[in-house]
């Protein structure tokens, strides 16, 4: 149920009524989409959505002014939150953050009030920060060439399946796919982050024409990046089914590995107005369970021996001055 108030809409989501300020404020211009049009969404998604947010700190990607201003990024929860939405206090080097939680859909909904546009999720839970549960490689192309995105996911996946892990793939809704392992929480950030880094110069030696780990763009000679810094304590990747502040209200979607044989596929090929599509599909319906790394990165030591070496030659090229 809806009801409107001095220029607040109310919504009933489920034990909670939820306030939306100024739910016609535009914030995409080119697209008239509103915060009342955001919020809709969000709530339809929810039941969807929620489960990939759950027990997560969240960085919130807030544009009160609409998309075309630039917007903040917030960690710490502020005071005018109300009560309800569930939080986690978490470590940092000078102090301590307290990140806002997403449990249910009145959350993700009072989120979208807040103008959060789009929510970005830790890949550990806030009971286990130190130890994450997700691997994520975000495969970077240097241009709009997306065939290029879709062969390298592929090859990741082909990589993958050598190493017996299994996997799992996304739009951003920006630039390119995401691809996702799932793991079970027994190695701290520190050593996911090198085996994700190791993975990533294995594949770039197979493919040193097309691929690089190179960090400056000015190394990567034209080809796609890819980009494991996402895998540190405090880091974050785009939420599953989050909108994208970019015109077009883009949505990270997930995708069947079927989808790459889509030559019309693109990173910004779900929207906002796909809500009802986005619900009829669920790729990620039998999710895999999560794996240890430590066999993969035998087996993945092992590949490196057969390369030749710890790094290919392509990438040591680049260390030496590029």
């Amino acid at each position: 149920m809806t009801a409107a108030r001095s220029g607040t809409r109310m919504m009933r989501v489920g034990r909670h009524t939820v306030e939306v300020p100024r739910p016609d404020k535009v914030l995409f211009p080119e697209d008239g989409l509103t915060k009342a049009d955001l919020a809709d969404y969000y709530r339809q998604l929810a039941p969807r959505m929620v489960p990939h947010l759950r027990g997560r700190p969240l960085m919130l990607e807030q544009h009160p002014d609409g998309i075309d201003d630039h917007g903040f990024m917030r960690k710490d929860v502020p005071e005018h939150f109300p009560d309800w939405l569930a939080r986690a206090e978490l470590p940092k080097a000078d102090g301590s953050v307290t990140y806002a939680l997403c449990e249910d859909a009145a959350s993700l909904v009072y989120l979208a009030g807040q103008a959060c546009v789009t929510p970005h999720r830790w890949l550990s839970r806030a009971d286990r920060p130190d130890h994450p549960d997700r691997l994520v490689l975000d495969l970077d192309p240097p241009g709009d060439d997306f065939a290029a995105v879709r062969r390298a996911a592929g090859r990741l996946r082909t990589l993958l399946d050598e190493l017996d892990l299994p996997s799992l793939l996304m739009t951003t809704g920006s630039r390119g796919l995401h691809v996702v392992v799932p793991l079970l929480r027994r190695e701290p950030f520190d050593d996911v982050r090198a085996f994700a880094r190791e993975l990533a110069e294995v594949l770039a030696g197979r493919y040193p024409e097309e691929l690089t780990t190179a960090a400056r763009k000015r190394d990567r000679r034209g080809r796609l990046y890819l980009d494991v810094q996402r895998n540190g304590y405090g880091q974050t990747a785009v939420a599953p089914y989050a909108v994208r502040a970019r015109p077009g209200a883009p949505v990270a979607a997930p995708l069947a590995w079927a989808d790459l044989d889509d030559p019309e596929l693109t990173a910004r090929r779900w929207t906002l107005a796909d809500a009802g599509r986005l619900l009829d599909r669920d790729p990620w319906r039998d999710p895999p369970r999560g794996r240890s790394t430590a066999a993969a990165r035998r087996r993945l030591a092992g590949l490196r021996r057969e390369a030749g070496g710890p790094a290919a030659a392509g990438e040591a090229a680049e260390a030496g001055g590029g």
